[in-house]
């Protein structure tokens, strides 16, 4: 009975999330489970060990499957890491249609046209997004279908994988046993559990930091302006806590998530953490302004970055619906205050807003991709027993994913 669910794998560094979605009585969509375990071999979402990868994901599907009473088989999966690309390409096609008009074959043909962008070795196309289509030179139509022209051409961005990590997570997925119907760029997906179109129109950013890499995506008008993985994540932080105060990694993970804080005006030097209280082997008291200076230093570097990344498309303080924060790294207190210091922009931390949430425990920024998935599993029109066959199909998919 599993074609009645959607599921969403987040296959990251620090843990693998799984989400289950499904349509209520009253045909509205739903989150019915997550689950999430620690990951291991896998680093800066490359998998750089099979065997754990495989028992990580395995471990985090059982919980999944323990919660709606039966086998998960197909999902939508997540695909991040610094070696995915985009590039912008242009299709360009004649309208097959003697009257000119322009039907949805067109569109299909266009699009597969813009996918014969010159691929670096090793890589292949995970997405091909349409930003705008041009009709007899007419450029700026979002949506060309039923108009008449002569000559139909596309901009559109591709978005490209390493093929062999492509494999790899794969052949992971293979081993326990589930069918991939789409492997999706992760902060896409995360963007549509977090976002509203209006946001989207306005223009808006939404970050998503991870244990080892933060990802961006920009939007404006609807259309994807960048996209962007970046090697720095909440993991770092917890490092430069361990080094700064000469403990354990484990020991500064606790710290930070019990004691951190990103803004250390919001502190008095007097306030002391004590290590005994979250370990009772540990000794050692240290001031709770100095972890929050520590914490400051790590993600000013991070929203300093993301600036960069602004700047370089001329919108650093110029997004009217902001910024938004989400992933496992945003949960430290302050940090809205922090970044919109830094950003000059409005700024929130981004949870859950396009689905309803069965259980308090999704209401997570962590969980956000996973979520993203299976919405994005849902507007797609694929349930999970479904398997895209066919190039033609994946087509009709994004044509209906990403026009309005």
């Amino acid at each position: 009975m599993s074609e009645k669910f959607i599921t969403g794998i987040d296959i990251g560094s620090a843990s693998i999330k799984v989400a289950v979605g499904s349509l209520n009585k009253e045909g509205l969509f739903q989150i019915v489970a997550v689950a999430e375990e620690q990951s291991e071999g896998i680093n800066k979402g490359v998998i750089t060990n099979l065997e754990e990868a495989v028992s990580s994901l395995s471990r985090t599907l059982e919980k999944a499957e323990r919660m709606v009473g039966t086998s998960l088989t197909h999902a939508f999966v997540g695909i991040s890491g610094t070696y995915i690309i985009s590039q912008a390409s242009r299709g360009v096609v004649a309208v097959a249609n003697a009257r000119g008009e322009i039907r949805e074959e067109d569109i299909e043909r266009v699009l597969e046209a813009a996918q014969t962008v010159a691929t670096p070795p090793n890589y292949e196309i995970l997405h091909i997004i349409p930003l705008s289509f041009i009709v007899d030179s007419q450029p700026g139509i979002k949506d060309p279908l039923g108009m008449t022209g002569v000559r139909l051409e596309v901009e559109a961005q591709v978005i490209q994988g390493l093929s062999n990590q492509i494999k790899n997570l794969t052949k992971c997925l293979a081993r326990v046993g589930i069918v991939c119907d789409g492997l999706v760029f992760s902060i896409l997906a995360t963007a549509e559990a977090v976002l509203e179109r209006r946001q989207k129109e306005l223009g808006v950013a939404v970050l998503n930091i991870g244990a080892t890499t933060s990802s961006l995506v920009v939007f404006e008008e609807g259309d994807i302006l960048l996209t962007k993985v970046l090697p720095i994540g909440a993991r770092h932080v917890t490092s430069d806590i361990a080094v700064g105060l000469k403990i354990s990694v484990d020991l500064a993970e606790s710290v930070k998530l019990f004691y951190g804080l990103a803004l250390p005006t919001e502190v008095s030097k007097d306030e002391k953490i004590d290590l005994s209280e979250l370990d009772e082997k540990e000794k050692g008291i240290f001031s709770k302004k100095e972890v929050a200076e520590i914490i400051e230093a790590r993600y000013e570097e991070i929203f300093k970055m993301i600036d960069k990344e602004l700047i370089s498309i001329k919108r650093s303080g110029k997004l009217p619906a902001g910024l938004i924060i989400t992933g496992g790294g945003a949960k430290i207190k302050g940090l809205e205050g922090l970044a919109k210091k830094i950003m000059k922009l409005p700024i929130s931390i981004g949870l859950p807003k396009n689905t309803i949430l069965t259980m308090e425990k999704a209401n997570d920024p962590i969980f956000t991709t996973a979520i993203g998935l299976t919405v994005w599993g849902k507007e797609t029109g694929l349930v999970t027993k479904t398997r895209i066959s066919s190039f033609k199909e994946i087509l009709k998919n994004i044509f209906k994913k990403f026009l309005p």
